[in-house]
């Protein structure tokens, strides 16, 4: 299970397909080989009232967060986190070159005693 949420200030829908940017980070986490891509949930969420940095409303943001069932090594965390967060910058770039823009990405993992689950998208996956 993962789950990449992420968190933007509104004026980044003018800059950024934001559609295209989720499905980046979905492609860039089966990428790693330690997320399975039936848990894979990639989601973002605007923020409509944001005061960053001097006030400047120009500055924009794209906080990137990954929950993962735990279980996984710091070694395969950190590989995934670095593989991801450069999917993102990948993507950005042609923004970042040109506006105010931070990036970040935080990475931890859930409590699977704390977490339960079930889900039937196994099941409906298409059949290659």
């Amino acid at each position: 299970m993962a789950h990449l949420m992420v968190d933007y200030s509104a004026n980044v829908e003018a800059w950024v397909d934001m559609a295209g940017f989720c499905d980046a980070l979905r492609l860039a986490a089966i990428e790693t080989g330690a997320l399975p891509m039936p848990g894979i949930r990639v989601r973002a969420m605007r923020a409509d009232f944001v005061s960053i940095a001097d006030g400047d409303p120009d500055h924009g943001y794209i906080d990137i967060s990954v929950r993962l069932r735990g279980g996984r090594d710091l070694p395969t965390r950190k590989a995934a986190t670095a593989h991801i967060f450069a999917a993102a910058e990948t993507f950005l770039a042609p923004v970042m070159a040109t506006r105010s823009l931070a990036l970040s990405l935080e990475m931890r993992d859930i409590d699977p005693e704390l977490a339960p689950k079930t889900g039937t998208i196994r099941d409906h996956l298409k059949k290659a």
